[in-house]
């Protein structure tokens, strides 16, 4: 009857898994499609620079929105690692090895800390440098009066934030 139930919990915890996956992965289209309805919405209004200022808050939200995902998808993976995967070998008659070989078999590929560095590197680019661009090509136009040269300061103190919490989660661990 443990051991059922321990499956049934598996089930549960990997449809959240791929549920959450599915999210985060158009997350990173959304973004891309809000870059480019702000930057053309930009452009078709020649002399407003100041509107670039929408796409760091933009960037910051679906970047924060796709790292707690992005975190809760390992967390799930740690957790059938760590908690699921012994209490159901211990189940098992006789004991052989893990019952969910693949968790821990698809983390232990050698390239995978280069992945990890290639997608921590994306991420990066997509939810901090491009906002960080967009500041750059405001402040170059010269900003438009004190308030919103401080809140340009503000984006940028948000976008550094994010781009730490990226670069803090990122997993470049071996297994």
């Amino acid at each position: 009857m443990t051991g059922r139930l321990l499956v049934v919990e598996y089930e549960q915890v990997k449809e959240e898994q791929r549920a959450r996956i599915g999210f985060r992965d158009n997350l990173l289209y959304a973004t891309l499609a809000s870059m480019a309805a702000i930057i053309t919405f930009t452009l078709q209004k020649p002399g407003r620079p100041e509107l670039l200022l929408l796409l760091p808050p933009a960037s910051v939200v679906l970047g924060w929105t796709y790292l707690v995902n992005d975190e809760k998808i390992s967390a799930i993976g740690r957790y059938v690692r760590e908690e699921l995967d012994p209490r159901l070998t211990a189940l098992a008659v006789p004991p052989r090895g893990q019952v969910f070989g693949w968790e821990t078999a698809h983390r232990s590929d050698r390239r995978r800390v280069s992945r990890k560095r290639l997608q921590l590197g994306v991420d990066l680019l997509l939810f901090c440098a491009a906002p960080l661009a967009a500041l750059t090509v405001y402040w170059s136009k010269g900003p438009a009066g004190a308030v919103l040269f401080t809140v340009s300061l503000a984006e940028t103190a948000l976008v550094a934030v994010l781009g730490a919490q990226i670069t803090r989660y990122a997993d470049l661990r071996r297994p």
